[in-house]
């Protein structure tokens, strides 16, 4: 039985690990051949732990475990010619490019925006908006050489749609991927190219499960922990449960990258257990 993107091929940015492997070993569950990047380096102001080259070449393991090709780049998404010499380089190996899944982002902790530091701001927009920007200026050339249509994916987030206070470049930026979804959706559409955003609530990756998100969320502990965590994260949610699975992110990135979404475009699909109707 075929899979449901067998034999597409699948770029996936911030693949090393978290959503982002989850994203490519799920995509090639379902037979997609996968081109994985990943900066493979910490930030300075992120609350996560770095990812690093062992991640990528384990996430790189995985989908080979699943008999899909793969080829990784250590390369930063801000990093136009080197991002664009990535892609390239992975199109010739694997034989074209029909999914795009712009997922490399970072989040940092956050003040009240008149009071941000200008590197805190500009390093959260570089990365999670202007590198969006130039991965899809760096894949789109090769799904319209193609010939064959493709699906153009943007991980935004509850944030993209609604504010939340301290996080204002984060917010920011998320919103603004938006505004480049819709503008690609309509000069892509003539193509056969679907251009959409994910938009999660809190996920169960290390940019949420880390010792600073849990004492920025729980300062009213000396050493908070995720079961501490857990109650602040449901009440953002109708549904009882305090985050979701990187797996259920992935599940709606397979659908809008499969032909079943061949119509879809232009859309902003929360997966956030009721958080936006908060």
């Amino acid at each position: 039985m075929a899979g449901r993107v067998d034999g597409k091929i699948a770029l996936v940015t911030g693949a090393a690990r978290g959503q982002g492997r989850s994203h490519a070993v799920r995509l090639a569950e379902e037979g997609a051949d996968i081109i994985a990047v990943d900066i493979c380096r910490g930030f300075p102001d992120s609350t996560a732990p770095a990812a690093t080259v062992e991640d990528l070449a384990e996430t790189a393991g995985l989908i080979k475990d699943l008999g899909r090709r793969v080829v990784t780049a250590q390369v930063d998404v801000r990093e136009f010619e080197a991002l664009a010499d990535a892609v390239d380089s992975g199109v010739e190996q694997l034989g074209g490019l029909d999914v795009v899944v712009a997922n490399a982002g970072i989040g940092t902790t956050g003040v009240k925006l008149h009071k941000m530091a200008e590197p805190r701001w500009q390093e959260t927009i570089d990365v999670n908006l202007t590198g969006v920007w130039k991965t899809a200026k760096a894949a789109i050339p090769h799904l319209i050489a193609a010939g064959r249509g493709g699906s153009i994916i943007i991980t935004s987030s509850v944030g993209g749609t609604k504010a939340y206070p301290q996080v204002g470049h984060y917010v920011a930026a998320k919103h603004g991927v938006v505004g480049i979804m819709r503008t690609l959706a309509v000069e892509l559409g003539q193509h056969m190219i679907r251009v959409n955003t994910v938009h999660p609530t809190h996920v169960n990756t290390p940019l949420l499960m880390n010792e600073e998100t849990y004492r920025l969320f729980r300062p009213d502990l000396e050493n908070p922990g995720p079961d501490d965590l857990a109650p602040i994260c449901q009440s953002f949610h109708v549904m009882p449960i305090p985050w979701v699975q990187p797996v259920d992110i992935s599940n709606a990135v397979l659908f809008l990258a499969s032909d079943e979404a061949r119509y879809v475009t232009g859309v902003t699909l929360p997966i956030d257990a009721g958080s936006l109707l908060k």
